[in-house]
């Protein structure tokens, strides 16, 4: 039985939000406003931080999701999952990367240990305040969004695992609040 009588066994995302579709317009707005408008962070890094707080949340969809998404913008896939598994600091990354994303683990595992050593880490490493800020934000909105779909018992669709390259070309063209469109969602 699904979590939600309503809703199928094999339901993804779309029928979630159109079930329940309160919110679903502002929520795709602030996707977009946090993950494509211009920052100092690319959109890769910033779908990079929405894979790797995914997968530390063990959000199955979400991090498979984000992980095909971070990859139509460049970045390996195993890097990612070497993010999730070894953290930041043995991932093999850009090492301007680590303190930033050792803060985004922090902020993810436990919030209330962030500490002010850790933000100037992040200053050091030559991320300014709006960087740092949306590195918080797009963490603190994938983790609102695994617990959305943990909470549905939502499973991530085959296509993230092995993604074509069409695909990753509609990802790299599109936008959240497009694709609410596409599924019908929103007007």
């Amino acid at each position: 039985m699904a979590r939600y009588p309503s809703l199928k066994n094999d339901d993804y995302l779309e029928a979630l939000f159109r079930r329940f579709p309160r919110g679903v317009k502002p929520l795709l707005e602030l996707h977009d406003a946090l993950m494509r408008e211009p920052s100092e962070l690319d959109i890769a890094t910033r779908e990079l931080i929405s894979a790797y707080v995914s997968g530390l949340n063990a959000c199955r969809f979400c991090y498979g999701a984000h992980k095909a998404m971070a990859q139509a913008f460049g970045v390996d896939p195993e890097l990612v999952e070497a993010l999730v598994t070894s953290g930041p600091a043995n991932a093999g990354i850009d090492k301007k990367l680590v303190p930033l994303l050792d803060y985004v683990r922090q902020i993810t595992e436990n919030p209330a240990r962030t500490t002010d050593r850790m933000a100037e880490a992040v200053y050091a490493a030559g991320w300014s305040e709006d960087a740092l800020y949306d590195a918080v934000a797009v963490a603190a909105l994938y983790a609102y969004m695994n617990r959305i779909l943990e909470g549905a018992g939502i499973e991530p669709k085959p296509v993230f695992s092995a993604p074509s390259e069409d695909e990753l070309k509609a990802r790299r063209e599109g936008d959240y609040s497009g694709w609410g469109r596409k599924a019908g969602l929103i007007d």
